[in-house]
């Protein structure tokens, strides 16, 4: 009878797998570590970079013969985490993640640091961060900006509930178009925010059709409430952009809003051909914006310290017709002469297509 019991002969040379097996532990560790996704680096306690991956070379955008003998040049410490900047030889920076634990190798002791990039991740957290910031201010402008426009409205209604008989024609007729007034400053808040919120999502269309600029700048200043009287007109009559017409009218909407709210009559609007774009320029009489306050004029929720006391507003306008007029591959832009010109470049069109 055959003798089954499991074979006890020692492993020979004559049994190549698996002596190398029982030989090459540390080979086998090297063949891990070479695999790993994340960097891998052992530094000694002088801080030199004794090993590593190649995983931490392409993390280090170097060779693993250019890193090693190196500092490392981050503090590490066993059995701590922390997140590190990597500054890359060519520019820029990755965001890396450090998990930290020691060895004994050899009699030296080691620190062995295990690399993530967390860039991307790091990133997206930020911007979500940003997000529920503006957020966070947006319910607050609307809370304020709602607010005052509706305390108005309800103390007029009741004026007009509880006193109509005893209200002349002209006083009732003045009350209603103060109502009139505060409705309208309701509706362009809604628009604003509605606008805004569409930017943030990418939902911006940028669909270029061809508009006749003459012929759709009427139609706009015919819709204002009374103020067109106030407003001075060059355009030339073949004129054509190629822009989204809804969101024109929100770019050209938010400047003339803004020339009547902080400007002096009259305004002038202005639209012209220049190198192969449509410019269109919109100037008041008013005292210009400080030089300081500039940079930050098309900025989001931004308005000037003094301004911001006086007159009603979001700090949505600005930020709202250039993130617009760079949607339609355009851009916007303010022009510090006398009295200040906010400007607007749009693709010109073909006005035979018009």
């Amino acid at each position: 009878m055959k003798d089954r019991r499991p074979d006890r002969r020692p492993v020979t040379d004559a049994e190549p797998g698996r002596a190398g097996d029982a030989r090459s532990g540390g080979d086998i560790s090297q063949v891990i570590v070479s695999a790993s996704a994340d960097g891998i680096v052992a530094v000694d306690e002088r801080g030199i970079i004794r090993l590593c991956n190649p995983a931490a070379a392409d993390l280090f955008a170097r060779s693993t013969r250019e890193l090693i003998g190196t500092q490392f040049g981050f503090p590490i410490v066993a059995g701590e985490s922390a997140e590190i900047d990597l500054m890359l030889p060519g520019g820029g920076r990755r965001v890396v993640e450090m998990r930290v634990t020691a060895t004994i190798l050899e009699g030296e002791r080691l620190y062995v640091a295990a690399l993530r990039d967390i860039t991307r991740h790091t990133h997206a957290e930020r911007e979500l961060e940003a997000a529920l910031d503006r957020q966070n201010i947006v319910v607050a402008i609307a809370a304020h900006e709602l607010h005052n426009p509706l305390a108005t409205i309800s103390v007029l209604v009741d004026v007009l509930r509880d006193r109509v008989a005893a209200l002349a024609e002209e006083q009732r007729a003045d009350i209603v178009d103060r109502i009139a007034g505060r409705v309208a400053r309701l509706q362009s808040l809604v628009r604003k925010l509605l606008i805004a919120s569409t930017i943030d999502i990418g939902g911006v269309s940028g669909a270029a059709e061809r508009v006749p600029v003459l012929e759709f700048m009427l139609e706009q200043l015919g819709e204002l409430d009374g103020g067109s009287q106030d407003v001075h007109l060059s355009c030339s009559p073949d004129l054509v952009a190629l822009v989204d017409r809804q969101e024109f009218s929100a770019m050209l909407g938010n400047y003339l809003e803004n020339a009547f709210a902080y400007g002096r009559p009259p305004v002038e609007v202005s639209a012209v051909e220049r190198a192969g774009w449509v410019e269109v320029r919109v100037r008041d009489h008013g005292a210009g914006v400080p030089e300081a306050f500039v940079p930050w004029l098309f900025e989001r929720f931004s308005r000037e310290p003094g301004v911001e006391r006086e007159t009603e507003g979001t700090g949505l306008g600005l930020w709202i017709v250039r993130s617009l007029a760079r949607a339609n591959g355009g851009d916007a832009w303010y022009e510090p002469d006398a009295d200040g010109c906010f400007c607007l470049r749009l693709r010109r069109g073909d006005a035979r297509s018009a």
